[in-house]
């Protein structure tokens, strides 16, 4: 019997359980070799060229060291000082800034993770927010707009509102690769662990790219807690660009780019929280697999279907 036919002649519970069964199964027929990946830390700039020249140097390296899939952070080619600099330089997925990191890709043969491209929004005042993943081609492979927005009060720090010049996305987006299923966020997304949950559970994401510039403050208290925890809830690999260090007088970034097992091991990161590189691993997809099928969290999660609600 074929397997669709399988799966619609069992009952809806066993027949879950079954599509569960053959996701886990494809995983670990689906494993290779371990892909070597690089996560990268920079401190951006109010200059695009200079940041390209760093990207491109960064790109140059990893390369040499083996990496295949290179994961840069959000607004890794720009950063501006001034309320609105942005909207002014942003750009369609085809502009000019992006040819030349699909150029790079290309070159280099590398797949690349842009995460918080400026894109040209839905009307003059406002910028998308987009992740951009190229593939080794130079192919825009597939591109997430940031869905939520970090309009916060910083304490000790300063008020932040990303809605006054950006448009939110409404679009959650998981896409295939040679380093697994690849599902795509950025920075302040983490704090939505639905997302992740979706990505997870709904589109059987294996990593999760959390391209970032969280605040000094932000960081200290939460940034590694957040993205192990997301790790450990999904059983995904996490790869988690930053921005690092004094971009201008007005702001300042965290840094810590690491990468995380599915056990939610930190497995890479730089030495130093604020210097401009990158930290390599390998990702081993056999591991997904291994983990989710000791502890098989997708066949015991009960709120999607099973659960009833009550009120007082």
């Amino acid at each position: 019997m074929a397997l669709a036919s399988l799966a619609a002649s069992l009952p809806i519970a066993a027949a879950a359980r079954f599509r569960v069964r053959r996701a886990m199964a494809s995983v670990a027929a689906a494993s290779a070799a371990p892909a070597r990946v690089g996560v990268v830390q920079m401190t951006s700039v109010g200059d695009i060229d200079a940041n390209y020249a760093t990207c491109s140097r960064l790109t140059k390296e990893a390369a040499a060291s083996g990496v295949k899939f290179l994961c840069f952070p959000e607004v890794f080619s720009f950063i501006g000082s001034k309320d609105g600099e942005s909207v002014k330089l942003a750009e369609p997925l085809d502009g000019p800034i992006m040819q030349r990191y699909c150029s790079l890709a290309k070159e280099s043969s590398m797949w690349l993770s842009l995460g918080g491209l400026q894109e040209k929004g839905p009307d003059d005042s406002h910028q998308y927010n987009t992740h951009v993943l190229i593939d080794d081609s130079g192919k825009v492979r597939s591109s997430y707009r940031k869905i939520h927005l970090f309009d916060v009060d910083v304490p000790g720090n300063m008020v932040y509102k990303e809605s006054r010049f950006t448009t939110a996305g409404d679009t959650i987006v998981a896409v295939d690769s040679p380093f697994g299923r690849l599902g795509l966020t950025v920075c302040y997304d983490l704090r939505f662990p639905e997302l992740y949950q979706i990505l997870r559970f709904k589109h059987q994401a294996q990593v999760l790219l959390v391209p970032s510039a969280f605040t000094k403050v932000t960081g200290e208290a939460h940034w590694e807690i957040l993205l192990r925890a997301r790790a450990i809830e999904t059983q995904c690999y996490v790869i988690a660009a930053a921005q690092a260090g004094r971009h201008n007088e007005k702001r300042e970034s965290y840094g810590d780019s690491i990468i995380i097992d599915p056990w939610g091991t930190v497995i890479a990161r730089l030495p130093d929280r604020l210097s401009t590189g990158f930290a390599v691993a390998d990702l081993d997809l056999s591991k997904v697999g291994a983990v989710r099928t000791r502890m098989p969290i997708s066949e015991h999660r009960k709120f999607d279907s099973e659960w009833k609600s009550s009120f007082l």
